[in-house]
């Protein structure tokens, strides 16, 4: 008989009730230390009490009106958004996967707006992971993810990670733009390095195209900048982002450039809820932290520590642990192929840790950017016995 949620996760045996920063509990008392974020979204740990304070007051006052009338907290929101990125105007979402529809109509309507609508293809990337609806996972290409639903979506060409002449070739006349994670997360921690972000841009300008990065992951602060595109030193002209931008509600963004976005006018695009009051009171929240003077300082500070300590647990556990990659707080541990990360993750969970598995047989580490030393100590002691007691997989069962 099938069970009354419908079984498309594969959940751990235990259900976390409460929480307080970096720690997170089960209503036995179980407690774990978190550093998986709930998929890199609690960027400041659980019950925040400036995020409980602004989700309370604004629940007092109105929790929805649509968007037939203004609302004020978008209105600041964009506000600030604008301010401390390259865009010039913000669309508010439900989740990820919408800002990434709202960036891929986007694209396509410039381009229509513009005279071009045989121009309508994005470029994506072998391994990369935009959400989850049809268009989102025909842009990923994973198997996994469009096996059973039919054909894949038209208007995208996939190329090799990594690959500079298959993406040089992929561009033709019905090109529009190239769509690009600057750290592959569900992928496998596989960092896109600066110089590569760097080229990705000039070819847009070279070709006339559109550049759109999915910073769903790495944005908010994730990677010790607001956005990981900041370390290359370019700017996109559209950007999805979610995730950490609502700490933990339900909240997506797409932004844009004047330029990108002026095909999209009223009734081009839409949401019932997105852009809610509520969602917006708590990412204006969120932003008061991430935004306050000194706090990316100390998320740059913690990556550094968190870093070198699992270097050192990488070479305490060579036959393990294959590489370490990632940048900031969001760490991957890609184990030899002996060994599971499920298992490994398994392991973790015994001892109290959360952390999220990735592609590529790779352990997701992304704890809240709260996080100080002692924890980054406590989750790498973990670690640390887990690789010691975590067997090869031949040895095991699935779980």
């Amino acid at each position: 008989m099938i069970p009354k949620v419908l079984p498309t996760y594969a959940r751990a045996d235990f259900a976390l009730e409460r929480g307080e920063g970096p720690l997170a509990y089960t209503a036995e008392g179980r407690r774990f230390l978190d550093f998986g974020a709930g998929v890199a979204v609690n960027v400041l740990g659980h019950a925040h009490p400036h995020l409980i304070k602004a989700l309370t007051d604004q629940a007092s006052k109105i929790w929805h009106s649509s968007n037939l009338y203004r609302i004020e907290g978008q209105e600041r929101l964009g506000e600030r958004l604008t301010q401390a990125t390259f865009a010039d105007t913000v669309f508010f979402t439900n989740s990820g996967v919408e800002a990434i529809e709202c960036a891929l109509k986007m694209a396509r309507k410039y381009f229509a707006h513009t005279g071009q609508p045989q121009r309508y293809r994005t470029i994506t990337f072998e391994g990369a992971f935009h959400g989850r609806t049809l268009a989102a996972i025909a842009a990923g290409g994973q198997k996994k993810y469009l096996d059973g639903f039919g054909p894949k979506a038209d208007g995208f060409d996939q190329v090799p990670f990594g690959d500079h002449e298959a993406l040089k070739a992929a561009i033709g006349p019905e090109t529009a733009a190239i769509l690009v994670e600057p750290i592959q997360g569900e992928g496998g921690i596989r960092v896109v390095p600066d110089v590569c972000l760097r080229g990705l841009r000039n070819l847009c300008d070279e070709h006339g195209l559109l550049l759109i990065l999915d910073e769903i992951q790495t944005g908010i602060g994730r990677t010790g900048k607001l956005f990981a595109h900041e370390w290359a030193g370019i700017t996109p002209d559209i950007m999805a982002v979610a995730k950490g931008l609502g700490g933990g509600f339900p909240v997506g963004a797409c932004l844009a450039t004047e330029r990108a976005a002026q095909g999209m006018t009223a009734g081009s695009h839409g949401t019932t809820f997105g852009g809610n009051p509520l969602a917006m009171a708590v990412a204006n929240a969120v932003l008061d932290v991430v935004l306050a003077p000194e706090f990316l300082d100390h998320v740059r500070e913690m990556a550094n520590v968190l870093t070198q300590q699992l270097a050192m647990i990488r070479d305490r556990h060579p036959k393990v642990i294959a590489e370490l990659r990632g940048r900031g707080l969001m760490q991957g541990l890609r184990l030899h192929a002996d060994y599971r990360n499920t298992d490994l993750i398994a392991e973790m969970h015994a001892r109290g840790l959360l952390t999220i598995s990735a592609g590529d047989n790779v352990v997701r580490i992304l704890p809240p950017l709260i996080i100080n030393t002692p924890h980054v100590r406590e989750a790498v002691s973990i670690i640390d016995e887990a690789c010691a007691n975590v067997r090869p997989a031949e040895s095991t069962k699935p779980i």
